[in-house]
Order: structure tokens, then sequence, then C-alpha cells
């Protein structure tokens, strides 16, 4: 059983995925298996990929037809064999020891979850991103960054709750972050940046329209898992203080950025009506 299986979706990332591959195969925990998925790619990516898995023995190759992130991550879980799983998207790449240094950190404290610091990269510059430290559950549910690939995951944890990401949805990681957070009993941190979160023009987070209302499904979907596993009541007003927080702060700055008035304003009046309602 290899240490960390990462899985990592591609679709016409021709330009920036050498130098993801190049961050993995390079990797300072030699115990790793890289698995990657062809979201039904129409650019060189396949080309790219298929050197490298000639060179490298512990790069996994498989391909589907096109059907988004959620899809990728979820198809490529089946062929995970690691002892912990992470997600690192294609465009973005890594400090050649993040696996060994959250492993060791895994081990060290017994942690069913780890996190570590990261990168925003912009074509000039670089910023870090610290996160809060927190110390429960409860201040996880608050404080934690809400984002698939900084973090390390017990494949038990995922496998035996059957958890995906949700097939068509925009934030898919906060569905999936959300109904891992109640079977997580032990966290740690890797207190250092090891990531490189790549910034593209084209990329989902900068081009905003009427899909943008997707986070009410995907909410919904969130607290329906909470109420059907008895555990809604625990973690009550945590819910609610992220439902609030969500609607007010992340996704409604990105309504604001919908160039169409009429659907921005729409928008809008949906998040207020689904605050007072919930």
């Amino acid at each position: 059983m290899p240490s960390v299986s990462v899985i990592v979706p591609v679709y016409n990332v021709e330009k920036y995925l050498e130098k993801c591959l190049n961050s993995l195969v390079n990797q300072t925990l030699k115990d790793i298996e890289i698995i990657i998925v062809n979201d039904g790619s129409s650019d060189g990516s396949e080309k790219i990929v298929k050197e490298y898995k000639k060179k490298y023995k512990n790069i996994i190759y498989v391909t589907k037809e096109n059907g988004g992130l959620s899809s990728a991550r979820n198809f490529g879980m089946v062929y995970a064999t690691g002892e912990y799983i992470a997600f690192l998207d294609s465009d973005d790449y890594t400090d050649k020891t993040l696996y060994e240094k959250m492993y060791k950190k895994a081990k060290e404290t017994n942690s069913d979850y780890v996190e570590c610091d990261f990168y925003w990269k912009y074509k000039d510059h670089q910023k870090g991103d610290i996160g809060f430290r927190y110390k429960d559950k409860k201040e996880m549910f608050a404080k934690a960054r809400v984002v698939a690939w900084n973090k390390l995951i017990k494949r038990d944890i995922i496998i035996n709750n059957k958890l995906e990401f949700p097939m068509g949805l925009y934030y898919e990681d906060v569905e999936f972050f959300y109904k891992l957070l109640p079977h997580i009993k032990t966290f740690a941190f890797v207190e250092e940046p090891l990531i490189y979160y790549v910034q593209r023009e084209t990329s989902i987070v900068n081009k905003q329209d009427r899909r943008t209302r997707q986070i009410f499904t995907v909410l919904d979907n969130v607290i329906e898992y909470y109420k059907k596993n008895n555990i809604y009541k625990e973690y009550e007003e945590e819910i609610e203080y992220t439902y609030s927080r969500l609607l007010l702060c992340s996704s409604l700055k990105r309504m604001l950025k919908v160039k169409d008035k009429l659907t921005r304003e729409l928008l809008v009046k949906e998040t207020w009506q689904n605050l007072n309602k919930k």
C-alpha cells in the first residue's frame, strides 16, 4: 500500500501540466502513487501525460469522457490505494517536500487529516496564505479553508463514509469538506506554504455568471446530509454561521462580479431570500 495517493484531474491544461507533474514526480516521499485522470482533454495534455508515464512507474493514467472536476476526482478515487488521499489541480504545483512533510505529520500525530499553507501564485508575484490554527471541530467549521487541494485525508474515512464530490456543481469543495468534517477525529497542520495556487484569468473563480447560485444547492445538500445522519443538532449553530458567512461573504462577492445587471440583481435578491428563509 502506498503512503499517499495524489489525484490529479486534467482538462486542457497543456500550458501548466509539465510544471505540475514535475513537482509530483520529484517528491521526496517516494512511496507515492500519482493518479492522473484525463477528463476528455482535446489539447496536448494526453501526449504530455503519456511521456511522463513512460518514465515514472508510480504514475497511474486513466481517461474518461469530460464530466467536470468533481467527476474526475471521483473517478480517480476508485483507483486510489494509498493510506492517505490528496488532491491537486493540474494547473497548480507543489514544493518537492510537500507530501513527505504532510505524511510525516499525519503519522507523528496519528491524524485523520492534515492541512498545509499555500501561496497564491500570480503572473508577477506571489503571496502566502497562512491558515487559522483551529483547536477543535467546531472552530474548524468556521475557520478552515474549504479547498480540497491543501489537505491529506485518510483514505478509509472517505471510502467507509462513501464521500464524493457533487456532480455538475460549482462549490464542489464546500460540499465535500462539510460532509467530511464530522468524520474527522484528529487533525494536524504543516505550518508552511508548500503549494502554489496558480491564478488564471480563465479559471472558474474569475468568471462569474448565474451558476454562482449553485451555492444554495450545495448548502442545502450539506444540511440534508447532517439531518439524514442525525448530526444536525450537534452542529446546528455552526451550520447556521457557515451558511450565513458563505452567502454574505464569498458567494455574494462572486455574485457582484456578474456582468449582467439583471442576473446580478436576481442573485442578490435570492441570497437575501435564502438568508431569511433559513
